[in-house]
């Protein structure tokens, strides 16, 4: 029997390894698993839909949402989560001690949309009273000095002040000048040493202490990334979303196995079982959820965020983001 050949772009995540490797293939699906860094998989996606199926950042995928031609469909897959509190660089002379400071300030990002900066604005709106429209975005290459437009086109309201960077400039070299004082990213900026004095520090220092605590008050662990299919592919083989999902979380799966075998370390991490223990404490058994219903809470979050910062012209409803049939869950 034939299967149907698909291409994924997808990173090389220990909870996807099982279809990057080969072993774990979605029923009636031979898949070509393409193992490139996101920023890459998300500009080919979103401007060329160059693939049958990718890894793509929520923030984008919610964007595409709102186009007249709407070219993707997700399903309830989150290859990346991250707390961000951790991703707040502050220039040391700007005056910027606690998240309240951030008020009135010039802050870097490599682009608006991005899902790190949107999550990183939400939470400082909710949680440290820091209002979105108070400060000016600039935008640009985080290391090299290119001229970075959205990856969609964005038409934002006037309240929402975004400026690009100049020729020859790059964030983490104007984070480390002063010449903007702040920078919220998904990747460290090269201006930044950890445990090192110097012009460029975290705001939140201790950061795992302060996401733990997010964590314990609000339930939330932020998602980044979603799965995304063309729509074409879906619409003419809509059976390949769910059998996409039940291949994701087998993989999941398997991971989580892989994180608590104590007969020697499968992750290069010496107290890996520790860490597995106090998550599981914190988070339960389940610390990465997949599927609709233990993410609703998470995404309607993300998407009254998206609405907020002018990203979205209308608040989107979690349930619209996925393929129906991904909403409902049954034992796999």
């Amino acid at each position: 029997m034939s299967r149907l050949r698909l291409s994924l772009a997808c990173w090389n995540y220990d909870r996807t390894r099982g279809l990057l490797e080969g072993r774990i293939q979605p029923d009636g699906i031979e898949l070509t698993y393409l193992n490139m860094p996101v920023e890459e998989t998300f500009f080919r996606m979103l401007r060329h839909q160059e693939f049958d199926v990718a890894e793509m950042s929520l923030s984008s995928y919610t964007v595409s949402l709102h186009k007249e031609k709407k070219n993707f469909i997700a399903i309830p897959v989150f290859p990346s989560r991250f707390f961000r509190h951790s991703c707040i660089y502050v220039n040391a002379n700007s005056g910027i001690r606690e998240p309240k400071d951030l008020a009135g300030k010039k802050i870097g990002n490599p682009e608006y949309q991005m899902t790190a900066p949107v999550w990183i604005r939400g939470i400082l709106q909710d949680e440290y009273g820091v209002p979105v429209d108070t400060q000016t975005y600039y935008q640009g290459g985080e290391e090299e000095p290119i001229h970075r437009p959205e990856k969609l086109k964005l038409d934002l309201p006037p309240r929402i002040k975004v400026a690009p960077i100049g020729e020859g400039q790059t964030l983490a070299g104007m984070l480390r000048e002063g010449a903007i004082d702040a920078l919220y990213t998904a990747r460290m900026p090269s201006t930044y040493k950890a445990g090192v004095d110097g012009p460029v520090r975290r705001l939140f220092e201790s950061y795992m202490e302060v996401e733990q605590a997010y964590y314990r008050k609000t339930r939330l662990f932020p998602i980044m990334h979603t799965v995304a299919i063309r729509r074409e592919v879906y619409e003419q083989y809509p059976w390949v979303a769910m059998n996409l999902y039940k291949a994701f979380v087998q993989a999941q799966r398997e991971c989580y196995e892989d994180l608590y075998v104590t007969a020697a370390l499968k992750t290069s991490l010496p107290w890996l079982t520790r860490h597995v223990e106090d998550a599981r404490a914190l988070m339960g058994d389940d610390f990465w959820p997949y599927g609709f219903k233990p993410n609703r809470e998470t995404l309607a979050t993300f998407l009254r965020y998206h609405h907020e910062q002018g990203l979205s012209k209308r608040l989107l409803q979690p349930e619209e983001l996925f393929a129906p049939e991904t909403l409902e869950s049954f034992v796999i």
